[in-house]
């Protein structure tokens, strides 16, 4: 066992006590931070993107489903995978079922990819998902969001991902986007995050930083280098 200071329960409860301030101080810096998220000003998109569900062609005002905020999830599938990126399906498995209760707070959750909807399908079908998955293969979409390269265009180290701060060496990236609409029909893009900005949605990440190994990724390759696809385990 590794070895760790051990302390009796008196002990134990003040140590206890003042991370507790710590985590109190944390919580309410994340309370400003979200109060800062959403006063961020609004873009309006202008283009028209098209993407693909199994009910036909959709429009990026489909994908809202009658809510004024839709979410997407920008799932690394290329238009040639196989299957899915395994950290982004690790992400995914977070996703299944919650759409039901972002619908009470009129919000709508997508996951889009460049692959063919039918690889989507049976990739979906695999791991048993049901939420709501789109292909927007022959948009530019995923290229205007910074989640999908044009490796034939793609300058050696450019700064391409997490708003031009970092070099991503590969074709298709993860992220997160928002978006809200507006009565008379307007969408406007109000938020995105790339990288480490995904770490709060994954809800095993977050149970594993409260135990005593954590993440427990110290000493591997690349952090989730662990990581499989949950039918692979």
């Amino acid at each position: 066992m590794t070895e760790h200071r051990v302390v009796n329960q008196e002990e134990w409860l003040a140590a206890r006590r003042q991370l507790l301030e710590k985590e109190k101080a944390f919580t309410r810096l994340r309370d400003e931070l979200s109060q800062a998220r959403r006063a961020l000003p609004w873009v309006k998109l202008e283009k028209a993107y098209t993407f693909e569900g199994p009910e036909g062609r959709l429009g990026l005002a489909d994908l809202f489903g009658g809510k004024s905020q839709l979410l997407v999830y920008h799932f690394m599938l290329g238009p040639d995978w196989e299957e899915g990126c395994p950290s982004c399906s690790f992400w995914a498995d977070n996703y299944n079922g919650i759409d039901m209760h972002l619908a009470q707070r009129d919000t709508a959750l997508v996951a889009v990819s460049r692959a063919p909807l039918a690889r989507i399908e049976a990739y979906k079908k695999r791991m048993g998902w049901t939420f709501r998955w789109v292909s927007s293969l022959g948009s530019d979409f995923n290229f205007d969001f910074a989640v999908s390269f044009d490796k034939a265009r793609q300058a050696e180290g450019a700064l391409n991902y997490n708003f031009g701060t970092t070099s991503f060496g590969g074709e298709e990236a993860p992220g997160l986007s928002a978006f809200r609409r507006d009565d008379d029909g307007a969408i406007y893009r109000t938020y995105s995050t790339y990288a480490r900005g995904l770490d709060a949605f994954n809800g095993a990440y977050q149970l594993l930083d409260v135990t005593s190994k954590g993440r427990d990724e110290d000493g591997l390759p690349w952090p989730m280098a662990w990581v499989k696809r949950h039918d692979r385990y």
